[in-house]
């Protein structure tokens, strides 16, 4: 028998509690992200002031840590706009709950990956040459680049982005300010732009979301095939090829469904939010995830089967290394974690539980950044002139600011929940009536069957 819905009141007192109420938990997980970040910047610092070789970057790889970073990050970033906006378009009752987590890891992932090519510069001080502004050098960026394309969609997806993320939340933010005293109530009364739930108001929002949700779409997929173009466009082996635009983007948005699915197993269990985020959206979740597993594994054999099959040379030895050289443990790992444990998982009905998923998608995440690693280095260290051939060893500097980074993005995503509901209030109230007038419809009917009897 399914479970009665919890009222309006009950919703409000759960979803704002993390809000209103801080606990101890809060401060300690601050604190200690805190000095993961931290120790970030320092080692960045040292990098800054004894120079870039510090980082094990060494010729002919010159991308290497930072670059799979960036690319990594750049697709986490498609969990949240992406996924959203396309539930939202189709009118998938299911994803209420989660629009939020996915919308929120967009933005945050944006920020994160979107400081690697900063960090990767010698002088990242002169960062501000990469934007195309007038200047007394005379010295305008180069538009063929796919690199200043980078700039160009990255940022026109942060800004749609974060405008998405913010649209939804303005009635919730009133219902904050509405609970709220002192400064904190003229900070949220700020946020809300004024919002009194009017039916003006209201369909004025839903339009704006519409057209949002619509816009970001194409958005999103442009700036992951652009991110792809930075190594389509060049003549290395493994890289020029034309399937790298679907290729990319198929595996960014893998990587984001199963990055959403650990968000929100960690959300449920810590702010105890079991009774929105239920089995049937981690169900729901797995199968997208299954389903891009098995695109993303399309994908790579078409790929390496292609390699295989041409049989040029300077191709061949880079397949190698992948495939049965130094670089083999990496890669077979990356074809267990990306499919052969999400087959099994997620494939086998019984498994694909809260936990089997959240193993899936941890899998998949660890797995997409070897993928993301694999691209880069092998190809870099194998280039098309055998003489110039190199190796690539991280070091401590580039281990600290990976975890750092990772730390980062966990503590904007928890600051974030400490200041805004997670989980978006009255679109979830707005379901659960649906569901009540969907009932209330139907018992009329049952009864005027008789006793015991439905209509066909």
């Amino acid at each position: 028998m399914e479970r009665p819905h919890p009222s309006n009141r009950q919703i409000n007192e759960d979803l704002l509690r993390p809000i209103l109420h801080t606990s101890w938990r809060f401060y300690a997980a601050t604190l200690l992200l805190g000095l993961s970040l931290l120790a970030a910047v320092l080692a960045w610092s040292y990098q800054i002031h004894r120079g870039i070789g510090v980082a094990g970057i060494r010729y002919p790889v010159m991308w290497a840590f930072y670059i799979t970073n960036f690319v990594f990050w750049i697709g986490i970033s498609h969990a949240g706009t992406l996924i959203s906006a396309i539930l939202r378009l189709v009118n998938a009752g299911w994803r209420r709950p989660i629009t939020r987590c996915a919308e929120a890891i967009t933005v945050f992932a944006l920020m994160v990956g979107s400081m690697f090519p900063i960090i990767h510069l010698g002088r990242p001080w002169l960062f501000f040459w990469l934007i195309p502004y007038p200047n007394e050098r005379l010295i305008w960026p180069n538009f063929r680049s796919p690199l200043m394309w980078d700039f160009m969609a990255i940022n026109t997806y942060l800004i749609g982005s974060v405008t998405y993320l913010y649209l939804p939340m303005v009635p919730d933010l009133a219902a904050v300010r509405d609970r709220s005293r002192g400064l904190r109530r003229k900070i949220y009364s700020l946020l809300a732009l004024g919002w009194q739930g009017t039916a003006t108001q209201w369909n004025r929002l839903e339009r704006a979301i519409s057209i949002m949700a619509v816009i970001i779409v194409p958005v999103a997929v442009s700036v992951h095939t652009i991110v792809s173009w930075d190594f389509a466009m060049t003549l290395n082996p493994m890289w020029k090829s034309t399937i790298f635009g679907p290729y990319f983007v198929v595996g960014a948005i893998f990587s984001g469904i199963a990055a959403l699915i650990l968000a929100m197993a960690v959300l449920r269990k810590i702010l105890r939010l079991e009774e929105y985020l239920k089995p049937l959206h981690f169900d729901n979740l797995g199968k997208l995830l299954l389903t891009m597993s098995c695109l993303w594994f399309y994908f790579t054999f078409a790929e390496y089967l292609t390699v295989w099959y041409n049989n040029e040379p300077h191709e061949l030895v880079v397949f190698r290394s992948k495939v049965s050289g130094r670089y083999a443990p990496l890669f077979w790992t990356m074809m267990a974690g990306n499919f052969v444990i999400p087959m099994i998982l997620l494939g086998i009905r019984r498994l694909r539980t809260i936990t089997g998923t959240a193993i899936a998608a941890f899998t998949v995440v660890v797995a997409m950044w070897l993928e993301r690693f694999l691209i880069i280095v092998p190809t870099l260290a194998h280039p098309r002139l055998p003489f110039v051939r190199g190796t690539y060893a991280p070091t401590w500097v580039e281990i600290t600011i990976t975890v750092g980074t990772v730390a980062y993005f966990a503590l904007l995503y928890l600051i974030f929940t400490k200041l805004f509901p997670i989980i978006s209030l009255w679109e979830l109230k707005e379901g659960y009536r649906e569901r009540r007038a969907r009932t209330s419809l139907a018992v009329p009917v049952a009864a005027a069957s008789g006793a015991g009897e439905l209509r066909p």
